[in-house]
């Protein structure tokens, strides 16, 4: 006998297949039978509901609230299973001491740095033993390549010595053997964008000798954006790693209507034998840390020298120059418009007022030039702040998610005062919008998407599929009410039309509320 049969579900099974409609039973923790005239101790009426394997977030920053917050309502309760982490070259591991104290004030826009949190790890597999404790989700992990370069070789801006390359692959490979899938990059941060096009190659042969993929956050997403995707797929091509785009898109008034262009890149790449896959989410902003525009050169050496320099009258205006006029490389090579800048995340309450609007707004509200009220927060708040940057167009995002290589990926920072709703909204989103209300994606496609292809890409050969003997990660949601409540305004709000949510056998999501229980794991590369 089963421990759960669901009743005639509507099965979208992750190949991209029409949906049929059959029984699924789940037994300890896998699918253990589909079909009709099942027996378990628990039967759930799945009549009028689409089931799916659960949804594979593949840009996810979950690295520190995954285990502050385990429960990780914001993920589970849209479905999702599995998570990528590690993302866009900045993470908590490999480390040391000084590396991690540097880290923590660092990513305190992305992920909070909680006080009595107990970091009881400095590896990637010590990282992973970590997440073995409990969680909602399974989750994977990416070597993140600006960390292992501030490991190594600092924050100065300058190429490797021979032993600091041999090193940097060392401690690749090693990673790569306790468990992580790939590596990541952010080339528009410090100090992973100090690395030039010979140094990726070199450590993307690594990650191809173990078999895994490269997941860069590249070099521009705005002025130079085509050329920034082909020197990507060349140092795929230089290393023979297969490589995953993240969050792939053109932004940017600069890029409007371009994703034909990128897609063409990459389709004839693809004809010609390079292993490519890419990720997107269902939005137009993005988000990041608010020092993320600052030009690479002015944060060389690390935040406390970023910090200083800042201060500087002379140094200031000469950074305000290159981010207004020129366009920092930390701003995509393009002029800021600082209406399309909104604060959205402040470590200080005395900041709060500024939350919710643009740098612009705020400026303007106070009196003030908008380039000294930035510099002013960055400082106050030791550049702990997030923000969004509305620069995105929506046929560029229509477009490239129809591709045959798209996955979802939320790129969702769950914490600040207003975190961007993709946190909480993703993989309902796509539903909602691009499936029921627009028909960009057919029921089926998208489902393959979220879930077939992305498992493909990290090698699992037990998930991302409804199949017998496959893990029973599955999320039950009706084909009609899914939808994502999360709002800019309202940012953490429950998605709607997911009832049920199963993570390794185990309800997470039960008739629409959360269990609080912990089935997942880490999710480890194999040889």
């Amino acid at each position: 006998m089963d421990d759960v049969v669901l009743r005639g579900p509507l099965i979208a099974d992750g190949t991209g297949a029409p949906a049929y409609q059959a029984d699924v039973g789940i037994k300890d923790g896998v699918i253990s039978s589909i079909g009709n005239g099942v027996s378990a101790t628990r039967s759930i009426d799945a009549d009028g509901l689409v089931l799916a394997p659960g949804f594979i977030d593949m840009h996810s920053h979950s690295d520190l609230r995954v285990l502050a917050e385990p429960d990780h309502l914001a993920k589970v309760s849209q479905g999702v299973t599995t998570e990528v982490l590690g993302q866009d070259g900045l993470s908590y591991a490999p480390v040391n001491d000084e590396v991690l104290a540097t880290l923590r004030g660092q990513l305190a826009g992305w992920n909070d740095d909680p006080p009595g949190f107990d970091w009881n790890w400095r590896s990637v597999g010590e990282y992973l033993d970590r997440l073995d404790r409990g969680i909602a989700v399974n989750a994977a992990y990416l070597v993140p390549q600006g960390t292992l370069r501030m490991l190594v070789v600092g924050w100065d801006d300058r190429r490797p010595t021979e032993s600091e390359m041999d090193t940097m692959r060392s401690v690749l490979s090693r990673s790569l053997t306790e468990g992580a899938m790939g590596m990541s990059s952010g080339l528009t941060y410090t100090p992973g964008m100090y690395a030039d096009t010979s140094e990726l190659v070199q450590l993307c042969e690594v990650v191809g000798q173990h078999n895994g993929f490269y997941s860069p956050h590249h070099r521009s997403y705005g002025a130079g954006a085509l050329e920034a995707y082909a020197e990507m797929v060349d140092v795929s091509k230089r290393s023979g790693c297969a490589l995953h785009l993240a969050h792939a898109t053109m932004n940017f008034p600069v890029n409007k209507g371009k994703a034909p262009e990128l897609l063409a890149l990459l389709d004839d790449a693809m004809a010609n034998g390079a292993d490519i896959s890419l990720d997107t989410y269902p939005y137009l902003p993005g988000a990041t840390y608010l020092s993320a525009l600052l030009p690479s050169w002015a944060t060389e050496g690390g935040p406390e020298r970023a910090l200083a320099r800042l201060s500087d009258v002379d140094t200031r205006e000469r950074i305000r120059a290159e981010i207004e006029e020129t366009g920092s490389d930390g701003c995509h090579g393009v002029p800021v418009d600082w209406d399309s800048i909104e604060i959205n995340g402040v470590r200080n309450e005395r900041n709060a007022h500024l939350v919710g609007s643009s740098v612009l707004q705020s400026a303007a509200r106070l009196g003030r030039a908008p380039g000294d009220l930035y510099f002013d927060v960055l400082v106050d708040e030791r550049m702990g702040t997030s923000c969004l940057m509305h620069v995105g167009h929506e046929e560029n995002v229509q477009a490239i998610m129809k591709h045959p290589a798209h996955t979802g990926g939320s790129d969702g920072l769950l914490v600040g005062d207003r975190p961007h709703p993709r946190a909480w909204g993703t993989f309902p989103r796509y539903f909602a919008r691009y499936v029921r209300e627009l028909g960009v994606l057919s029921l089926e496609e998208c489902v393959e998407h979220l879930t077939g292809r992305a498992a493909q890409r990290l090698r699992l050969t037990d998930r991302g599929l409804v199949r017998e003997g496959y893990a029973a990660d599955l999320v039950l949601f009706d084909p009609a009410t899914i939808a994502d409540t999360a709002t800019f305004d309202e940012p953490r709000q429950q998605a709607a039309g997911i009832p049920y949510v199963f993570c390794n056998g185990v309800t997470v999501i039960d008739d629409g509320t959360a269990t609080g229980s912990l089935p997942g794991h880490s999710l480890r590369s194999r040889p």
